[in-house]
């Protein structure tokens, strides 16, 4: 039994912690939830982790983001990723790929190798294909619905987006699957009513792409994280 690990096969059995050494997960996404997602993961002893973001850190992801410090401000939180994942486990197999997934690379990357696929990325229209896709392959995958301008981390749940209310990414999500026919798929959402804290919610962040970034602090994002890969191990042992 690895040292690092004991309390974890004491606690799931070596069966099945040998099952999570030979598991690959791929997360889209290592941002506020990816990021906790991708912790938990190492410290449960994921055998091969692959990791999808274009993005470097900034100074504004300092507030919520594990691998945010002045240090990494302006490096790729792929590669950061990496590096703070075989810290952690150095037997582990770390996958990057150092760009943002378009809409066209979600219809044909090989989610075929991945015995598990986690969403937490932004933009829509490449959730939307990378959902369709696990579906069409019958990969197991759980997505993140937004967690932007939120508090309260009691308020968040794991049900079937079909049954999500009060979260306007879910409701995007719910009508974009419905007519591609997609009949489930298994999310963490909140139903706290959105806030943005300010008068004039024109004055917050603007991000690269030109979009308003929502919002946010470490709880509800890095909670939803922490659940997300509570689901994932959950699924793969059992």
């Amino acid at each position: 039994m690895a040292e690092p690990f004991v309390r974890t096969e004491t606690l799931i059995g070596k069966e099945k912690f040998n099952k999570l050494s030979r598991s690959r997960v791929a997360v889209f996404g290592v941002g506020g939830v990816g990021g906790f997602v991708v912790e938990a993961l190492a410290r449960s002893g994921v055998g091969t982790i692959a990791l999808f973001d274009g993005d470097t850190v900034s100074e504004s992801n300092i507030n919520r983001q594990l691998i945010a410090n002045e240090e990494t401000v302006g490096k790729s939180k792929v590669e950061i990723e990496k590096e703070h994942v075989l810290s952690i486990n150095p037997n582990a197999k770390v996958e990057t790929t150092d760009r943002f997934i378009t809409t066209d690379e979600a219809k044909i990357i090989n989610l075929l190798y991945y015995d598990y696929i986690v969403d937490a990325i932004d933009s829509v229209g490449v959730k939307i294909e990378l959902i369709k896709r696990a579906k069409d392959l019958g990969v197991p995958i759980i997505s993140c619905m937004g967690t932007g301008g939120k508090l309260d981390v009691t308020r968040l749940k794991v049900t079937d987006v079909y049954k999500t209310e009060g979260c306007p990414l879910a409701r995007v999500v719910r009508k974009e699957l419905k007519q591609a026919g997609v009949k489930s798929l298994k999310v963490v959402f909140s139903d706290e009513p959105t806030s943005f804290g300010v008068e004039n919610p024109e004055e917050t962040q603007t991000k690269a792409d030109g979009k308003k970034a929502p919002p946010s602090m470490i709880f509800v994002p890095g909670a939803a994280g922490l659940i997300i890969a509570s689901e994932v191990i959950k699924d793969l042992i059992e």
